[in-house]
């Protein structure tokens, strides 16, 4: 059987870690709703990948729900919308690619020497992980897969297992080029302008979540960093020299504002605050209508997971043919 590749079709999957944020809001969900225009989207709250940390069960399950719940609310009801673990040839499929895995292309990803670095032990998931990382996109059969430089090595693996597997097998998987991830604003740390606004690793106390309201808003970016410098040419972007007013001024754009006029930090972090606290207005009232009928929720993503089993079904049942079971 030889692989059907899906020229227009988009994957991207949100690992339940931690409350989503401005910075994925702006980074990745807008380009993710703007692709919906243009390709079949699926998109997925991958809980699977969740389990590679120590983690709180029943946190976890507020969290996927939450999750799904914000998608919907950001605007991802034209895609195809599944929570991970409810497909599960995800699993399945990483069982078969972990058999033509090695322990020494495991061995060498970097993150996984990053996130066990100074830790006593790490979870067997966390070093597998890249291999399920790997069945979530060959099942579907893209030929363009958007990946940022983060995550660069892992689809390099995920094209070698694809081959090895086929050069072995048979031709069952298509191989997915790597491309440039859309276009989206790059959101980092209030409290840190160097890193990433992200949903774990820092402290929280520059980090703006989609469901903060407005007075917790405008605590985080009173907070954010800037520097010494006064006077009329203090407010302009130079990420080098002064990272922290150049994320204001970013976040501002994105969210629709202006910094013209503008001649201190305070009224900088003014418009910003009422900038970002417009942004996620309609986000937070449309996911409180929708917490509000979770059976709706719950309804929509059992639907994509249906639809989901469909099209991994028979990339699976070839996989499985062709390894011999």
């Amino acid at each position: 059987m030889s692989p059907h590749p899906t020229a227009t079709r988009r994957l991207s999957l949100l690992k339940p870690t931690g409350h989503l944020t401005l910075g994925n809001l702006l980074g990745a969900l807008r380009p993710m709703a703007a692709a919906q225009q243009e390709a079949d989207c699926l998109y997925g709250v991958a809980d699977l990948h969740a389990l590679t940390v120590t983690h709180d069960p029943a946190a976890l399950r507020r969290l996927v729900r939450e999750q799904a719940t914000l998608l919907l609310a950001v605007g991802l009801d034209a895609s195809t919308l599944f929570v991970q673990s409810r497909v599960p040839a995800h699993a399945q499929l990483a069982y078969l690619l972990e058999c033509v895995a090695t322990t020494g292309e495991l061995g060498r990803m970097v993150q996984f020497k990053e996130k066990g670095r100074g830790v006593g032990s790490t979870r067997t998931s966390l070093y597998t992980y890249p291999v399920l990382m790997a069945a979530d996109i060959l099942l579907y059969r893209p030929t363009q897969v958007p990946v940022g430089d983060d995550q660069r090595q892992h689809l390099e693996l995920t094209r070698d297992l694809a081959m090895r597997f086929n050069a072995t097998y048979g031709p069952v998987f298509a191989i997915p080029e790597m491309t440039a991830p859309p276009a989206g604003a790059r959101v980092m740390d209030l409290a840190d302008p160097t890193a990433k606004m992200g949903k774990t690793g820092s402290d929280g106390a520059g980090v703006v979540r989609l469901l903060d309201p407005p007075d917790v808003v405008r605590r985080t970016v009173a907070r954010a960093v800037t520097d010494s410098e006064t006077g009329a040419t203090a407010i302009r972007a130079d990420r080098e020299a002064k990272p922290g007013v150049t994320n204001l001024l970013e976040i501002l754009v994105a969210c629709g504002g202006s910094a013209e006029g503008l001649t201190t930090y305070g009224a900088l972090k003014k418009v910003v605050t009422d900038a970002v606290v417009a942004e996620l207005e309609p986000i937070q009232r449309r996911y409180a209508e929708l917490a509000a009928d979770p059976a709706h929720v719950t309804e929509i993503f059992a639907s994509g997971a249906a639809r989901c089993r469909e099209v991994t079904a028979p990339v699976l049942a070839a996989a499985e043919a062709a390894i011999g079971l």
